[in-house]
């Protein structure tokens, strides 16, 4: 699924990463530690494809696909990106239109038809009754009011 070999970055010239290698299989689970400046947030930037990082050798691979050849936008689409650890509030954007239009992004780059906002409600519905979250929450401000848990999970 997560293929690393030999994986070597920097930033500003400075070596962070280096002779990485890493394989996670399907239904794998990896937890990477490590103290302060050992690279793990540099390694979570370089697969979402963070532009301030340099690749100076290696290859990494996802789904069979040559991730260092992707955009951020591409990668994201195909299941990679970066949370925020502390995701922010956005007024004047409901969580249905962010979630929607976030969906029909996604459809449009698998090629997929776009659903329009009543379908989309009748599937968000079946995501929320998974989640365990209330509907009520789609009409308001993107985070906003959200206890820091809600937040991710938003």
């Amino acid at each position: 699924m997560l293929t690393i070999k030999n994986l070597e970055a920097s930033i500003e010239n400075k070596k962070i990463i280096k002779n990485l290698n890493l394989q996670v299989n399907e239904s794998e689970i990896h937890v990477i530690m490590g103290p302060n400046g050992s690279g793990k947030s540099t390694l979570s930037k370089i697969l979402a494809g963070h532009p301030s990082y340099d690749l100076k050798e290696g290859k990494i691979e996802f789904l069979n696909k040559n991730l260092i050849e992707m955009l951020p936008e591409e990668r994201s689409h195909e299941g990679i990106f970066l949370a925020f650890q502390y995701p922010i509030e956005i007024s004047g954007v409901t969580n249905y239109d962010f979630l929607r239009l976030a969906y029909n992004q996604k459809q449009r780059y698998l090629k997929k038809e776009e659903i329009n906002p009543i379908e989309f409600m009748s599937l968000i519905d079946i995501k929320l009754n998974q989640l365990k979250m209330s509907t009520e929450f789609l009409s308001s401000d993107l985070n906003k009011g959200f206890l820091v848990g809600e937040k991710k999970r938003n």
